[in-house]
């Protein structure tokens, strides 16, 4: 007799099936793996745009801050980096660096010259180029690309290495034109001629791509074109996409603050005025700390900028001379001399031939200047004041104190003087004549003499001006000098 197959049945009764458990265990562990998986989703779904503003001078540290941005875009698959550009120019070296970062990015690149009124002049041309995208926004303009040499004349020399810099840059460029396919003619003539054209002209010249008032109209203009990266062509998906700014970082922002010429020349005068009051205060420690400080970023600042160091040597020697003055004699011819040193330092240190953005305001020269001088003669006068007054300290202290006679003083005999607490040997001043001055008589100290002193009666005035001590008599002895003889050896 054969025994059907029993089922197993739960407690509920309902049959339990065994090959149901890896099912069970599939989808538990993929409604945890949901969480992790959401992140990649929602990116798909909504593609993120960086925006980095490169607003002011073109230096190595916005070159580091751009590079930064566009690693970051990549690492974390932004659909785009857009570069808003309102600069009047700045370094060779970091525009070269910045236009190279965009090359080897990849990531699609958009240049969009913004906000109005804002302007790609000299390296801004270049980034602009360089970019996948270029765009402006109305009421900007774009050009005046010319290279500048920092030389130091006319001299046939420096007009050779200034076409040598034209021509390399107008190479440079016309390669950005052709790989971009625009105008590569107006962008020689912005080398060359140093042109400019608005928002408008340079649309319609081809040397953007496209005008837009904002950001998210900028996003949705060029959605669904296509680029050319380094490893082959791209379609922009922007449409809807989330803005995400990226700003400098704070050491980033302190350095591109020191980059300013301005701030780096007052950096550099406050760093020398530091170390001067430090090595002449020794042990005040305040002053060589911030002096150090800002003496080390001012050179920081300095070294990435178009420095003629003639004038760091004139600025230099200028503090020289001050410092000078205060312990040579020279009538203040010192202290004039280094004032002239360190104004025409100061214009030696960047010159009128620097690119745009890169000159010293003049009015912080003159304020400097008018600090410094007003420093120093302080300083002067504080040293001739200290110089002039009479002696706190040390025997010479009680040159014109008065004392009261404890024992006579006579030509021929030395006394015993009760000052300040202590019994001095005592000789009469030889102005005095032969008189004698009878124990307690007020008298005025007119000499130290070795190991004791000269006196002479004291006035009334001057036994008003300084009262005598009247302490114990015994508290302080020193006994010194001869017996005998009309002065004090």
């Amino acid at each position: 007799m054969s025994k059907e197959p029993q089922t197993a049945r739960s407690r509920f009764g309902v049959p339990c099936v065994a090959g149901l458990r890896p099912l069970l265990l599939a989808l538990v562990m993929l409604a945890l793996a949901l969480p992790a998986l959401a992140p990649p989703v929602g990116r798909a779904a909504a593609p993120r745009v960086d925006v980095v503003d490169l607003e002011g001078t073109i230096t190595p540290v916005m070159a580091r801050y751009v590079g930064r941005a566009i690693e970051r875009a990549e690492d974390e698959g932004a659909a785009a980096v857009v570069l808003t550009i309102d600069t009047p120019g700045g370094l060779s070296s970091a525009m070269d660096d910045i236009v190279r970062d965009i090359l080897e990015s990849e990531v699609p690149v958009v240049a969009y010259v913004s906000p109005r009124g804002a302007r790609a002049a000299s390296a801004g041309v270049y980034i602009a180029y360089a970019a996948h995208v270029a765009a402006m926004a109305p009421g900007t303009n774009i050009g005046s690309a010319s290279p500048v040499f920092m030389g130091g004349g006319d001299s046939e020399n420096d007009e050779t290495l200034r076409r040598k810099a034209t021509n390399d840059g107008v190479a440079q460029i016309r390669n950005l034109a052709q790989l971009r396919g625009r105008n590569a003619e107006w962008a020689e003539q912005a080398v060359r001629d140093a042109v400019n054209v608005t928002a408008d002209e340079a649309a319609r010249l081809g040397v953007v791509d496209l005008i837009a008032p904002d950001v998210p109209t900028l996003l949705a203009d060029i959605d669904g074109r296509t680029v050319q990266m380094s490893t082959g062509s791209t379609v922009l998906a922007t449409q809807d996409a989330a803005t995400e700014e990226i700003e400098m970082g704070w050491m980033e922002q302190l350095l591109q603050l020191v980059t300013d010429p301005t701030v780096a020349y007052i950096l550099l005068s406050l760093g020398t005025l530091g170390i001067f009051l430090e090595l002449s205060n020794p042990g005040v420690y305040l002053p060589g700390v911030i002096g150090g400080l800002c003496l080390l970023l001012a050179l920081f600042g300095l070294g990435t900028l178009p420095v003629d160091w003639t004038g760091v040597l004139l600025i230099a020697f200028a503090f020289l001379l001050f410092v000078v003055d205060i312990f040579v004699p020279s009538f203040g011819a010192l202290t004039v001399g280094g004032v002239i040193s360190f104004v025409v330092g100061s214009y030696l240190l960047i010159g009128e031939a620097a690119p745009p953005g890169f000159q010293i305001a003049p009015v912080a020269i003159w304020t400097m200047t008018g600090c410094l001088v007003a420093f120093f003669l302080f300083v002067a006068g504080s040293v001739l004041r200290a110089r002039s007054r009479r002696p706190y300290t040390g025997g010479q202290a009680l040159v014109g104190e008065v004392g009261t006679v404890r024992r006579p003083v006579s030509a021929t005999v030395p006394g015993m003087v009760y000052l300040h607490g202590e019994l001095w040997q005592a000789a009469l001043d030889a102005s005095v004549g032969e008189r004698e001055i009878p124990s307690g008589a007020p008298v005025t100290v007119t000499a130290v003499d070795g190991l004791g002193v000269l006196v002479r009666p004291a006035t009334a005035a001057g036994t008003a001006a300084s009262k005598p001590f009247t302490g114990a008599a015994n508290s302080v002895v020193n006994p010194i000098g001869r017996t005998s003889g009309a002065k004090v050896r």
